[in-house]
Formats: structure tokens, C-alpha cells, sequence
């Protein structure tokens, strides 16, 4: 019984939809530190993006429960279905929110003090699409402080290079959301929320994700310069290209199933990939 809880509250947050942002924030950690921080450093970075991520989608989860019991895509989710009470949720928001800022405090005092900060991200952002189109950008916005929070926690201080990197996942991020949330075109402008494909349609919305992740990619090749990186990098960069190449090809808001491989199966393997090739390259190179 306990186990199938577990397994509920793990689909209801999408617990493995963690892999979107924490590679990136392990390369931002490893460059910072120049190699491994000490354990326990690596220890809290983790705790706070696992924290952060879940209560965040948790938090979600409970905004949108309306939303989603209208749309029939959506409609089997767990709140809607009731597999899971709404108390039960928010339980989930607080406890992982608890952590974030516990960890954030044993991290260091810069970490600590910008924890509003990406709290007012994480829960803002479940309201954005009631009001602007720009919610996908807000949502790349809040996965990008994954990397840049990374490399506080290391160093204390900011750099250009994790910049350049939160600005890569938030691009990323925001353009495979903006794949995703074509499916509900017509739902969103019919119960009136906001979204790139309700306000510019397919072929816009298509066009602006496809240019997103275009500059995502060169903002990579940008970091070889500033990082010193070497040919194994760039090969997971040029990879990642072509996968994304295909991400944009096989888009079919009509087809659940291929959406689902556009919009998250290939970007799991996009940042797994990105962070194996960086990380082979910095062990070939130090």
C-alpha cells in the first residue's frame, strides 16, 4: 500500500522528468568546482533540486486541477481522477519547499538568501498562462536556475559561464513546452488561457521553439570558447543537434504518442547526453 502511495506521488510530481535540469546543473557544479566538490556540497545541491523541482510541479499540479479536469488530455491525471487527495499534495509542496530552503541554508549565505527568490519562481509560474504567453519562458526561466544555483553553491559568487548555461535550459526548456502545449491549442483559447500556440497557432509556435532551441545551441558551442572545452564536447553538442532535429520533425499534435517522444523522451536523452560528453571531455582534458 505504502509503495503504491509512493509511486502515485512519484507520477503525480513526474519525478523522472528530474533528469531535464539536473544534468545540467551537475556540469555547472563539476566546472565550478573544477572537479568534485566535497560530498557534503554535492549532497545539499541535490537535495534542493529534487526540492525544488517536485514542489514545484506539486504546486502545479494543485493550480491546474481545474484545468485539468476539463481537458480531456489531461482529465486522468491524479487529482482529477482522485487517486490522490488534494491535502495530500500540498503536503508534498510544503515538504520539498522545506528542503529547498534547508538546503540552500546549509549550502552557503548567498544560496540562502536568493531561495525567495526561486521560490516566487516556483510558484508564480502555475499562474502565468493565466495572463501571458510568455509562461513557457518563465518556466525555462525557473529550470535555468538549476546550473546557476549549482554554481553558487560551489564558488559563492556568479560567473558568466552558468548564466550562459541557465540560458540554455531555460531556451530548452521552453521550447519543448511550447511543443507540448500544442496539443491543447484549441482547449486553451476556448477556456481563455494564454500559451505561444494559442496566440500564434502551429507553424508560430513551431517556428519561435525551433528558433529557441537554435540559439540554445549555439549558446552550447559559445561555452566550449569560455570553458576551454575540447572535440568531446562538441561532439554531444552536435548529437544533441541532431536529436533535437528530429524532436522537430516528427511533431504531431494529433499523435499522443509521438508528442510525448517529441516533447520528453528525446530531451531526457538530450541532457543525459550533453552532460556524459561533458563530462567525458573534462576527464580527457584534466
Amino acid at each position: 500500500m505504502v509503495l503504491k502511495k509512493l509511486k502515485s506521488y512519484g507520477e503525480l510530481v513526474m519525478f523522472s522528468h528530474t533528469l531535464f535540469s539536473l544534468p545540467f546543473a551537475l556540469i555547472a557544479m563539476i566546472w565550478a568546482a573544477e572537479g568534485l566538490p566535497t560530498a557534503a556540497t554535492i549532497f545539499w545541491i541535490l537535495i534542493a533540486l529534487i526540492g525544488a523541482r517536485n514542489g514545484a510541479n506539486a504546486l502545479n499540479r494543485i493550480v491546474d486541477k481545474e484545468f485539468d479536469r476539463k481537458n480531456p488530455r489531461t482529465a486522468n491525471r491524479h487529482l482529477p481522477k482522485g487517486v490522490v487527495k488534494e491535502y495530500e499534495v500540498w503536503v508534498i509542496v510544503l515538504l520539498c519547499f522545506s528542503m529547498f530552503i534547508f538546503a540552500a541554508y546549509k549550502l552557503n549565505s548567498l544560496c540562502f538568501m536568493l531561495s525567495p527568490v526561486a521560490l516566487f519562481l516556483f510558484i508564480i509560474y502555475s499562474y502565468t498562462k493565466r495572463f501571458t504567453w510568455v509562461c513557457h519562458i518563465i518556466l525555462g526561466i525557473t529550470c535555468g536556475g538549476a546550473p546557476v544555483g549549482a554554481w553558487l553553491a560551489v564558488t559563492g559568487k556568479f560567473a558568466l559561464a552558468p548564466i550562459i548555461l541557465g540560458a540554455v535550459v531555460t531556451l530548452w526548456i521552453a521550447g519543448f513546452d511550447i511543443i507540448y502545449a500544442t496539443q491543447d491549442i484549441e482547449f486553451d483559447r476556448k477556456i481563455g488561457l494564454f500559451s505561444i500556440p494559442a496566440k500564434f497557432g502551429l507553424k508560430g509556435a513551431l517556428y519561435i521553439s525551433t528558433l529557441f532551441h537554435f540559439i540554445m545551441i549555439l549558446l552550447l558551442i559559445s561555452l566550449s570558447f569560455i570553458m576551454h572545452t575540447g572535440w568531446i564536447y562538441l561532439l554531444g553538442i552536435f548529437i544533441s543537434s541532431i536529436l533535437l532535429a528530429i524532436e522537430h520533425y516528427i511533431v504531431s499534435p494529433s499523435n499522443e504518442k509521438k508528442m510525448k517522444i517529441a516533447a520528453y523522451n528525446i530531451n531526457k536523452v538530450v541532457s543525459v547526453l550533453i552532460f556524459v560528453f561533458t563530462m567525458l571531455d573534462f576527464l580527457y582534458y584534466n
